[in-house]
């Protein structure tokens, strides 16, 4: 039977950095790290859940090393799709409420229109089938349960498309960047927020389900680029490399081990109606994230 509790596993994650600020609203908060579990160890996951018996499991802990996941299927398939499963099981057993993040790589990117949840998957790379794979248990294995998927998050802490931009600018003459791919960059503090005011709400404890996570508005990553560069700039940054001079580039032009989908857009219409969801622009969460950054320099 459940206790009382979170239970949160990648704890020290972009996502589960921010989860550790909005999840004590809930109970006693357990924050989790590869150095406290190996959730690819099947037993080592079983028992400190068994030990903790929380009554919400919330896994932001992910293989997300998209073209590395190409040389190690078997790692990438225990992280994102045994692991996750082996939390539903367990979840279901205690009468707990799973809370699991996926990603729009689970798509091909052909569609021409933003992909809603009933939308087929069809994976491009290792990364996304492993996703596609966890995603498929956790709906098969879970009582309650949230997935919430997501594109191109981004946050203060940890490695992400942004904080590349910003060393890069700061170190380099000249930067190159894809302009085929769009999606939305999603604030990783908003997804947070949502997820706490979703599992607070005791009329969505029977929505379970897989919902469509991110922020309005799109961009290619190249105009991400731009505007990352522009807004640094006006706040202070030295930057070698001004927006307007950033090349624009196609797929091809940049190969990777691991293909990525053209159209990472996900449409959150479902999410809005069900949860009442305000959806913030991208550009307000990326800002977010750059005076985060700024603070943290002075």
């Amino acid at each position: 039977m459940a206790a009382d509790g979170v239970l949160l596993f990648g704890a020290d994650g972009q996502l589960g950095h921010v989860l550790q600020a909005e999840l004590p609203a809930l109970g006693r908060l357990i924050p989790l790290t590869l150095a406290d579990v190996d959730i690819a160890d099947e037993e080592a996951l079983q028992a400190v859940i068994r030990r903790h018996a929380p009554r919400y499991i919330v896994n932001a802990a992910a293989y997300t090393a998209v073209d590395k996941a190409e040389q190690e299927p078997a790692t990438a398939h225990a992280i994102n799709a045994t692991a996750p499963g082996i939390m539903a099981s367990e979840a279901k057993a205690l009468g707990a409420t799973l809370v699991h993040y996926s990603t729009d790589y689970v798509f091909n990117g052909r569609s021409p229109r933003p992909y809603k949840e009933s939308d087929a998957t069809d994976p491009l790379s290792v990364y996304g089938r492993s996703k596609r794979d966890g995603d498929a248990l956790v709906m098969a294995q879970a009582g309650a349960y949230f997935i919430f998927r997501s594109s191109w998050v981004v946050g203060a802490h940890g490695g992400n498309f942004l904080k590349t931009m910003l060393q890069l600018a700061q170190e380099r003459e000249s930067l190159r960047v894809v302009a085929d791919q769009q999606g939305a960059p999603t604030s990783a503090r908003w997804m947070a927020q949502v997820t706490r005011e979703v599992l607070q709400n005791p009329h969505h404890a029977a929505l379970r389900g897989l919902y469509h996570l991110s922020n309005a508005g799109h961009t290619t990553w190249h105009g991400y680029a731009q505007y990352v560069l522009a807004q640094a700039a006006q706040l202070g940054w030295q930057l070698k490399v001004r927006p307007e001079a950033i090349k624009a580039i196609s797929t091809q032009d940049y190969p990777l081990p691991a293909a990525r989908p053209a159209n990472s857009l996900l449409d959150t219409g479902l999410a809005q109606h069900i949860f009442g969801l305000a959806i913030p622009s991208w550009q307000s969460g990326v800002d977010e994230v750059l005076n985060s950054l700024l603070l943290q320099r002075s």
